[in-house]
């Protein structure tokens, strides 16, 4: 084997089985630009330097006897010892002169390299692979340094030894010794790539699996203008697009979910290496990239999974001056991909959602699902690291690399800056503790010695709690867990958890609430929108102005809003059916909504007012109504979600069901089209008494126990002073239900019951399953329990 050979191999002449000789990433690189290339994926060229040339350089310059004597007896816990040792260490590395024939060999593949980008001097981006990295069990992401923008043969030189002694960062040696890798021989290649110009662009990170849920079917994208490092540092807080795979597949545009990320600081290249750059406000409000660009990437993202037959981790940029998008690294991800499916971890605040409301010291975006308390202790500086106790809650800014030693004993983490790729989200989900990132304040809120509760288990909001707040967790094996005859749905209104409580079995969603997420995704009344050049409200204007800077077609915004937040839940659950609930306000909570007071009138019992259908062909709302329509054909029709059915809620009359289902004709929503299935509510007596003639106007039913109890029985289930007769298993109740659900059957009408009943009552499923209902909608945390109880009960019927 020539010189060179042995030191350096281009990207196009390695495979990914080459890692023994140019470790992981090079091996990765070498794999794609040889055999994806063909499928359009792009990946910029360049070579490695192989760990044969590593271990020539150790041997010749004598660190390899050196290294491990200043490294033997090592106490990496100890962080002083852990921090001179490895001070020691590099300093004698980077001391050492690199050998001839290895500079040679470098300087002359560089040349080669420049020639072929047409340049003297390529800029190139100078990365380390470690010879035992992105195993399945253990990735050295971030372990060793990355320098960018290196241009010329001695600063390449140079920065090829500043890699090898990067292999003994603090942080590096303290993984390799928890990772059990300590006493193996992990030497280092060296990969060298032309540089992307995303200082004038864009870059990111892009998973294929979900790193908070572990749900499969989604690609991850985040994105910053400039150089990438910012997203790993937590520097800036990126934008996030979710893919979703199956309806991207059949060429829908499925991005299902987008978030302006705050991008505070764009990294662009320096006189030496780079800078950080403030982002100018018209910046900040617009995503960085293009629709077409996020389906691109995620295209390619699934390419490389289905090539490497494994979820992946992949850094990727866009060339600012040609447009161009390029990966940039792939890896396996190796958090979520090894989770166990087959038992459900679940954690459960011990205290009303009300009562820890008061309790409430900041949030953030939530880290993994799971909570964790102790004293905090806040940490500017890496300087401040050495003070960390075991059990305490990191609260610091952001964190890097040379933090991870005292990240791995703390019982959770909070940081002002980051997003969901930040350093310390990725870190904290390997370690498997709680983190809330991207707070803003928290290192100013927060106190030293001051005890909190981190919570991830509510959704993607995280939340800091002052105090110790009481929680338990329950683990399910789900291996042998039986499927009922009885449909077990969901009763789902939050989409940030849609993918957490789709991992319980299931067989869809028999309840999506709209108002849940108008409320927390758009927070407008949607005719604020239609007539916002005409509000008088200056308030309310100003407020909604603030709420779609970054869009401004105000009713492009509610749409695009509303959908997002209707095909989280709808790809979650896919392909199962999710019964979407159109809006059910009453007039009161239409009111709170920003710009709400202006259009709505003031009704003295707004529950049995002018709600559900009766709103939706009144032209006093119609055109707020066709918003809604335009949201849910969307879903439907441009991101590929057909499996959402469409439910009218409240509909007194059959004449008035009619009404609606021409009004959504009117706006794209054709009973039958693309298999589209209209459902409706059955919660008024009259619902029950005309069920066959509803049933030619309406595919399915669901029973909504609450308000049909309420109208049964003559009460107002908003006054607690006769709460205690508003019971679902009142006899005249339940001959309503036995009633509907014999008229659904006579005219092969779907039916299911979406009300409380179920979730708070074993003998009410009981009831249900022996009526033949033919599924029961729950609240989450009761689907496990009552599907246990359902198969009993069908056990039982099947021996009579």
């Amino acid at each position: 084997m020539s010189t060179t050979r042995r030191f350096i191999i281009p990207f196009g002449s390695l495979t990914i089985r080459d890692i023994p000789i140019v470790g992981g990433k090079n091996a990765s690189l070498g794999e794609m630009v040889r055999t994806l290339s063909a499928k359009g994926v792009k990946v910029p060229n360049g070579f490695a330097v192989t760990a044969q040339a590593y271990r020539l350089f150790f041997r010749e310059t004598g660190l390899s006897h050196l290294v491990p004597k200043l490294m033997k007896g090592l106490d990496t816990s100890n962080m002083k010892e852990l921090s001179s040792v490895g001070e020691s260490v590099r300093r004698a590395v980077r001391r050492a002169p690199l050998p001839a024939a290895l500079q040679r060999a470098v300087v002359s593949q560089y040349r080669k390299l420049s020639l072929a980008y047409k340049t003297k001097n390529l800029s190139v981006a100078v990365r380390s692979s470690a010879t035992a990295e992105d195993l399945p069990d253990a990735s050295f992401a971030g372990q060793q340094e990355t320098y960018l923008n290196v241009v010329g043969e001695a600063a390449l030189l140079d920065a090829v030894r500043k890699a090898y002694a990067s292999l003994f960062t603090n942080r590096a040696i303290s993984y390799r010794v928890d990772k059990g890798f300590a006493k193996k021989d992990v030497a280092l290649s060296v990969g060298v790539q032309a540089m992307v110009r995303s200082d004038r662009g864009a870059s990111g990170v892009l998973f294929t699996i979900d790193t908070e849920s572990g749900f499969r079917d989604n690609v991850i994208i985040n994105a910053i203008w400039g150089l990438g490092e910012n997203i790993v540092q937590g520097a800036a807080n990126p934008d996030e697009f979710v893919v979703f795979k199956p309806t991207l597949r059949t060429g829908a545009r499925a991005i299902i979910s987008k978030k302006l990320g705050a991008k505070q600081w764009r990294m662009v290249y320096g006189q030496k290496g780079t800078r950080n750059i403030k982002v100018s406000e018209k910046d900040r409000m617009r995503y960085c990239l293009s629709d077409k660009d996020v389906l691109t990437l995620a295209r390619w993202g699934m390419i490389i999974e289905e090539h490497y037959g494994k979820p992946m981790d992949i850094e990727w940029a866009k060339d600012g001056i040609t447009g161009e998008l390029y990966v940039v690294q792939a890896r396996p991800e190796t958090v979520m991909a090894r989770r166990n499916v087959n038992v459900l971890e679940t954690y459960h605040m011990g205290q009303s959602a009300e009562r820890r409301k008061g309790a409430i010291a900041l949030t953030g975006i939530a880290v993994g699902n799971k909570v964790g308390s102790g004293k905090v202790r806040v940490i500017k500086s890496i300087a401040g690291i050495r003070e960390f106790q075991k059990g305490e809650v990191l609260v610091t800014t952001m964190t890097d690399p040379d933090w991870e030693p005292i990240m791995k004993i703390a019982s959770a983490i909070v940081t002002d800056s980051g997003g969901r790729t930040a350093h310390a989200a990725i870190v904290s989900r390997e370690l498997g503790i709680p983190a809330v990132v991207g707070t803003g304040t928290g290192t100013k809120v927060l106190k030293t010695g001051q005890m909190v509760t981190v919570s991830c288990a509510e959704g993607e909001q995280g939340v800091v709690y002052r105090g110790a707040i009481p929680f338990t967790v329950t683990k399910v094996n789900l291996k042998h867990l039986k499927t009922p005859k009885t449909q077990m749905m969901m009763i789902v209104g939050e989409p940030d958890q849609a993918f957490h409580f789709a991992a319980t079995p299931n067989r869809g969603v028999g309840l999506a609430r709209l108002e849940f997420i108008i409320s927390n995704y758009v927070r407008i009344h949607p005719l604020a929108l239609v007539h916002y050049q005409h509000l008088q409200d200056k308030r309310a204007k100003q407020q909604i102005a603030k709420i779609t800077a970054h869009e401004p077609d105000k009713l492009k915004y509610f749409v695009d809003q509303l959908s997002y937040g209707i095909a989280r839940i709808a790809a979650a659950f896919y392909p199962n059916d999710v019964i979407v609930r159109l809006s059910d306000f009453k007039t009161s909570e239409y009111a709170s909504l920003i710009g709400g007071k202006a259009f709505e009138p003031e009704e003295r019992n707004p529950m049995i007012g002018w709600r559900g259908a009766s709103r939706y062909y009144d032209p006093k709302y119609m055109p707020g109504f066709a918003l809604e329509c335009r949201a849910l054909k969307k879903v439907r029709e441009e991101m590929g979600l057909k499996n959402v059915k469409v439910m009218v809620p409240f509909c007194r009359t059959v004449e008035e069901g009619k009404k609606v289902v021409e009004v959504m004709r009117q706006n794209g929503l054709v009973r039958g089209k693309d298999g589209l299935e209209l459902y409706v509510m059955v919660e008024i007596p009259s619902n029950v008494i005309l069920a066959k003639e509803f049933a030619e106007v309406f595919d399915g039913f669901s029973i909504g126990s609450n308000d049909l109890t309420q109208l049964t029985l003559g009460l107002d289930r908003d006054s607690g002073i006769i709460s205690h007769i508003g019971d679902e298993r009142n006899e005249a109740v339940k001959r309503l239900i036995s009633m509907v659900i014999k008229s659904a059957h006579e005219t092969h009408t779907k039916i299911g019951i979406c009300g409380q009943g179920p979730s708070d009552f074993p003998e009410m499923a009981e009831f249900l399953v022996r009526e033949g209902i033919d599924s029961i909608a729950l609240q989450p945390d009761t689907v496990l329990k009552t599907t246990l109880h359902v198969l009993e009960v069908e056990k039982q019927l099947k021996r009579k």
